[in-house]
């Protein structure tokens, strides 16, 4: 009869120790870094040209992305990537955790933020864009990459946009992207850290075509919907409108006007 007691006081010890392990893994481990040292050479370079404004002067640079980082938002303001065929690989990736980026001087939101809100970590560089290594891969899963997203538009029209980006890439070999939330005031807040919850997405994808530029935008609604993405298309100057962020801002004046101006779905197969 003691030692039943006893058996069941251990046992009841343990199960508690597991319990307590198991919320204190939960609310407060956080891995490592996922940056690395790596040679210019590994670098996936974004030619500054194609580099857009910062409105917060908070732009960290990691291997295979660049971003801006705005602290109020608790999230970037743009994430900015070049695309190549050659990224496309169907590489098995194990998922890794959601980390802070610890290139972002004021940190970015803990993933926790997330739990509970009903809102997907959505990612801004996606990591089916980088699959061709592990460190790119892991990369996309800083907090700075990530935004809440409805459930249904992630899965949904968002990711048939993110595919349709990669069939470009795959025709025209190489493209640049730039993508984000409209961070604007009066938005919904989730979590600890009150991460804003955009009421609208955006993406901005170029390419070189005969040696011009060619540059196609798009606005989303951030719900799922299921109109062809064609009817998305907006022009540059539209997002620049709601954004306040200059894209292309290094470009001649007189070509940035004439590109950004317009809604361009010409030369863009769907």
């Amino acid at each position: 009869m003691l030692r039943s007691r006893r058996n069941r006081t251990i046992y009841t010890a343990l199960l508690l120790l597991s319990v307590i392990g198991f919320w204190l893994f939960e609310n407060f481990y956080t891995p490592g870094t996922y940056s690395v040292g790596v040679s210019e050479a590994d670098r996936a370079t974004i030619p500054d040209i194609f580099l857009p404004s910062s409105t917060t002067g908070t732009v960290v640079d990691h291997q295979h992305f660049k971003l801006s980082y705005n602290e109020p938002f608790e999230q970037a303001e743009w994430v900015a990537y070049i695309l190549k065929r050659e990224h496309l690989t169907y590489d098995d990736r194990k998922r890794p955790y959601f980390i802070e980026d610890p290139k972002v001087p004021t940190k970015s939101a803990d993933w926790r933020n997330y739990k509970g809100s009903g809102y997907d970590r959505g990612h801004l560089c996606p990591a089916g864009d980088r699959r061709f290594s592990e460190q790119a891969y892991n990369e996309t899963f800083y907090t700075s990459n990530i935004s809440p997203q409805d459930k249904d538009f992630n899965a949904g029209v968002w990711n048939r946009l993110e595919m349709q980006v990669r069939q470009w890439a795959k025709k025209h070999n190489e493209l640049f992207v730039v993508t984000g939330g409209v961070l604007e005031n009066g938005l919904e807040e989730i979590g600890q850290e009150d991460v804003d919850v955009p009421r609208f997405y955006y993406k901005i994808v170029a390419r070189e075509n005969s040696g011009n530029l060619k540059i196609t935008a798009f606005l989303l609604e951030g719900k799922e919907s299921t109109k062809a993405l064609s009817e998305f298309v907006v022009s540059v100057d539209e997002i620049e409108r709601r954004t306040g962020i200059d894209f292309f801002e290094k470009l001649p004046d007189d070509v940035e006007a004439d590109l950004e101006s317009k809604v361009n779905v010409d030369g863009w197969d769907y």
